[in-house]
């Protein structure tokens, strides 16, 4: 398995977050295999015991999405022992994945957000300078959260107004910056100067003691900012992505620019915001049009 997962960083250069994920799966499946069948070795399992233990997820109500996930992470392993010669069948090619109900992508609300970032009083200090930077980032260029927290100072360009982003599979994608972002940015980095000096951090966005942000930090931060304008539950860092390009869809920006923008590798993932679009056009029809 240890192989399995440097395979999966080096070679195929899978995210953190996936290699995180895939940990837990693989780990649960090796449980479930030596306690209900005694086997400690996955490469042993056919495909009635991966069947079982799918089985055993759904009648523990995991969701159908998780569940997916879980045979995503046991095609990938059997393909790579297939690979290795360590089995001779891949087990996974008799396993069907459950359906999973498609759900529309969560976003806040176009004028109340932007009244948030434009009418809020952040405090002059560095904590409130670097909160007003982490929203700016997040809805003005739709990046992710591992993206953002590994943006360095060198990826910034002030003169063309760009950031450089290192995306899924380390591919590489360059994003522009709005006039208010770019404000933000240099009252952030007035604040940072005074605080630790001139010597650059490794990263661009840190913590009160000059150390990188991490994950936990920017959640809190994104919720206590839309906890502000809405009650739902839908306060996460992806929220403001999806709202990035549910609003530029909304004003008529191009499907296949928005699939650039943020960083997809196939159309078919952006198409998803063209739900939310369509939701919107039929609300208005139904208060606009006479007929309605």
């Amino acid at each position: 398995m240890e192989l399995f997962f440097k395979y999966l960083q080096y070679e195929k250069r899978y995210s953190p977050h996936t290699l995180t994920s895939y940990h837990t799966d693989l780990g649960q499946f090796a449980d479930y295999l030596q306690q209900v069948y005694q086997i400690t070795d996955a490469a042993e399992a056919d495909h009635t015991i991966i069947r079982s233990w799918i089985l055993t997820l759904v009648q523990q109500n995991i969701k159908p999405r998780s569940i997916n996930r879980k045979i995503a992470c046991l095609r990938s392993y059997y393909k790579f022992l297939m690979a290795q010669e360590r089995i001779k069948v891949n087990p996974m090619l008799r396993i069907k994945a459950p359906k999973a109900t498609k759900k529309l992508p969560a976003f806040v609300q176009e004028e109340p957000f932007n009244n948030l970032l434009d009418s809020f009083t952040f405090e002059d200090t560095f904590e409130g300078q670097r909160d007003r930077l982490i929203l700016e980032f997040l809805y003005g260029t739709g990046i992710r959260l591992a993206e953002l927290i590994n943006i360095e100072p060198s990826d910034i360009e002030l003169r063309a107004k760009t950031v450089r982003v290192l995306g899924k599979g380390n591919k590489e994608r360059i994003v522009p910056l709005n006039d208010s972002l770019l404000l933000a940015l240099d009252a952030y980095q007035n604040e940072k100067i005074r605080l630790f000096g001139d010597n650059n951090s490794v990263k661009l966005l840190v913590t009160n003691k000059a150390r990188p942000l991490y994950p936990k930090f920017v959640y809190r931060v994104v919720k206590k900012y839309i906890s502000l304008i809405t009650t739902s539950e839908h306060s996460s860092p992806h929220v403001l992505r999806h709202s990035f390009a549910t609003h530029l869809l909304n004003k008529g920006a191009d499907l296949n620019a928005i699939k650039d923008l943020l960083g997809h590798a196939s159309l078919a993932a952006t198409q998803v915001y063209t739900h939310n679009s369509i939701e919107q056009l039929k609300s208005i029809f139904e208060k606009a049009h006479p007929k309605a």
